[in-house]
């Protein structure tokens, strides 16, 4: 299988790695409670953010674009850009019942948006080299999410501390930080949202 694999699927790859290192660190905070495991888990996922750039340049580079690198850079962006980012929101401190349902949406909306970015990549790019345009945001903008909980861990603001507190609806505890995530999967799978390719 790896003789298979162009230059670009193994920045792909790295992608990947990157993206469960992230989910482990992230592990490690909530063990042990070292504020550096969760910047470590942020590293990790913007080093995955380097990869998914470089992965794109190069097969465009080499002209190499193959059903299989598309397969490989979803699963590795549905790691780095889903759940690494979903695991670093539930370790800083969305726990509650609605967090879980936050976060699981998120993830969910993400492997949707990938599922059907994959099957109309060919529609999309009108017989061209590549995409001209993204229907909703791309999952990557899950950085954006990480760099706020960066931010908020480094002001002191996780865990009981979370930005805009806790609320109890019904049974369960929602953080509100936790909607960050419900739209940010809200903006993946819209259809109605364009954004031009670089």
């Amino acid at each position: 299988m790896i003789r298979d694999f162009q230059l670009a699927d193994f920045f792909t790859l790295g992608n990947a790695g990157c993206g469960v290192a992230a989910v482990f660190f992230a592990m490690l905070y909530l063990d042990g409670r070292s504020v550096l495991h969760f910047y470590s888990s942020a590293g990790m996922i913007a080093a995955a953010f380097v990869f998914d750039v470089l992965d794109g340049r190069v097969a465009r580079w080499r002209r190499a674009h193959s059903p299989l690198g598309r397969e490989l850079d979803s699963l590795a962006d549905i790691l780095s850009f889903g759940m690494a980012p979903a695991a670093l929101g539930f370790a800083s401190g969305m726990r509650g019942g609605w967090d879980w349902i936050a976060l699981a949406y998120f993830v969910c909306c993400g492997v949707s948006r990938l599922a059907r970015f994959n099957i109309t990549a060919e529609t999309l790019s009108a017989g061209a080299d590549k995409v001209t345009h993204f229907e909703g945001t791309p999952i990557p903008t899950s950085v954006v999410l990480v760099s706020a909980l960066v931010f908020a861990a480094w002001t002191g603001r996780i865990g009981e501390q979370l930005y805009w507190g806790v609320w109890m609806i019904g049974p369960w505890e929602l953080h509100p930080l936790a909607l960050l995530f419900v739209l940010s999967g809200t903006l993946m799978i819209s259809k109605t949202l364009r954004i031009p390719k670089i």
